[in-house]
């Protein structure tokens, strides 16, 4: 599945009291590169959802942003200073016994002294929130994956057509190759005529220069191969795994190949056609960029 390294994605969720959302987004890059977006609060989920990402995305520059509300019904304790409250307790008394002071005491006075009672609240434990935020992060990545699924398709499409266009045009240089060196033949036995006026024409050396010319002018290797690469790109682009960094190698032999084919033309259609064969080459290596 051809997949485009440009996406986004997004999920909402609401998971043990945290509402989450995930937003996923991604640009073209050589190497998986991941930045993130998280409040400092939950940073330390920041190295689970890169680990995440990375099985799931193979090359691009890729951002997370994670928004937290956190909505939890914080479990509250209050523990009790059982030993301060007693020896607090009996000072008091014993101070209005001593200073003959009426002995009032009363809870709320025992509630203000902030040694008496101490309330904390628990909060979710790293590894529930840890959790929550790869699945919301799952969800996200599916609708980012389906996003650049969709791109890839128009991708391939694309390359495909083009991939095809190629073929077309090197169908005409084979075809146009032979004509060249009958073509150049000839010119050769007429310029010999002209130069041995009514003499015999050396065919010996006429079939040699041919020959020579022929082997110089020769395109077949370059337009095997070519074709040769062409079917690979279409394997490629059916290929289930990550396949850009492969294309963007092909895309460069079948280039070198059609330079090639290009310095060795002697014919001016010939040499019109390498130039539409190149330019398409290069349609596709910037098609190729947006593939992972």
């Amino acid at each position: 599945m051809v997949r485009s390294m440009t996406g986004f994605g997004r999920a909402v969720e609401s998971i043990n009291g945290l509402n989450i959302t995930v937003e996923i987004k991604s640009v073209n890059h050589r190497y998986f590169e991941f930045n993130s977006r998280l409040s400092r609060a939950y940073q330390f989920a920041e190295d689970a959802l890169k680990s995440l990402c990375a099985e799931k995305i193979t090359r691009g520059k890729i951002e997370l942003s994670v928004f937290v509300e956190d909505n939890t019904e914080k479990g509250t304790t209050i523990e009790i200073n059982r030993q301060y409250a007693g020896a607090y307790i009996s000072a008091l008394r014993s101070l209005a016994k001593e200073y003959k002071i009426k002995d009032d005491l009363k809870l709320s006075a025992l509630v203000g002294n902030p040694e008496l009672l101490t309330v904390r609240k628990t909060a979710l434990e790293d590894e529930v929130v840890i959790e929550a935020l790869k699945t919301v992060t799952l969800s996200a990545l599916e609708s980012y994956n389906t996003m650049r699924e969709t791109e890839g398709e128009k991708l391939k499409a694309d390359v495909l057509s083009r991939a095809e266009t190629i073929l077309s045009k090197v169908e005409f240089v084979e075809s146009r190759s032979p004509e060249t060196v009958k073509a150049y033949r000839e010119r050769i036995e007429e310029k010999m005529r002209e130069l041995l006026g009514s003499a015999t024409v050396d065919q010996q050396r006429l079939i040699t220069e041919t020959a020579i010319f022929a082997d110089k002018v020769a395109v077949d290797e370059e337009t095997v191969r070519l074709r040769s690469h062409i079917s690979q790109l279409k394997a490629m682009l059916e290929s289930d795994t990550a396949t850009g960094k492969k294309l963007d190698f092909l895309i460069q032999e079948m280039n070198r190949e059609a330079n090639t084919i290009g310095s060795k033309s002697q014919n001016v259609e010939i040499a019109h056609t390498v130039v539409d064969i190149k330019a398409e080459i290069e349609k596709i290596r910037e098609q190729i960029q947006n593939i992972e």
